[in-house]
């Protein structure tokens, strides 16, 4: 196996950004790679990639560990808010739904749970939602029972403010991408999916 320094590209858009890593940070991820290679089923000590650009740090967290060290944001999924939402797809007029929210769950529980959503749209904290994490998750377990060689995950956390100073706190969302042993070593590459 050649000791090039990798990249991990991401397509889309019409651009191509790439992240070159450090040689102790190509072996973090060689290390990874044979941990995922070695297990004979799936755990939750499967480790996790997170990459901190801004910091230029790397780190292996297992996935058991991965809610607590990036908690996703779940302001969308308060029981307040699915229900109301169901009662509204449901065919109920929004003041109809809202207002058997306040009974079953109490009014200032249904405020506080909007106000809680309002708050994470309006500071751009929405960059990492539950659902992003749930499909994580899935996408894990299957590629790491369905696919030879297995992939590992990294996740490329966002950078704060990339709105170009935008008042309203937008972010980027953080990149989930796939890095597969061998793919393009030729090149010195990884790739960030797997063919």
């Amino acid at each position: 196996m050649g000791k090039a320094e990798p990249r991990a590209t991401r397509r889309g858009s019409g651009t191509t950004a790439a992240i070159t890593f450090t040689a102790s940070q190509t072996a973090l991820v060689e290390a990874c790679w044979a941990q995922i290679e070695a297990a004979r089923h799936w755990h939750g000590r499967l480790p996790v990639l997170l990459h901190d650009r801004c910091w230029l740090r790397m780190s292996p967290v297992p996935v058991q560990d991965l809610l607590l060290v990036l908690p996703p944001d779940a302001s969308r999924e308060a029981p307040e808010l699915v229900r109301y939402r169901e009662q509204v797809a449901a065919g109920r007029p929004d003041w109809q739904a809202q207002q058997l929210c306040w009974e079953e769950f109490g009014a200032e529980a249904c405020r506080e749970a909007q106000l809680r959503l309002w708050s994470v749209q309006e500071t751009g904290g929405h960059h990492w939602s539950l659902a992003d994490y749930l499909e994580l998750i899935e996408a894990y377990r299957r590629s790491f029972e369905e696919r030879r060689p297995r992939p590992v995950p990294l996740l490329v956390l966002s950078r704060g403010r990339s709105d170009g100073g935008r008042s309203d706190g937008g972010r980027e969302p953080h990149q989930l991408r796939w890095l597969c042993p061998n793919a393009d070593r030729d090149e010195g590459t990884m790739r960030h999916t797997c063919p």
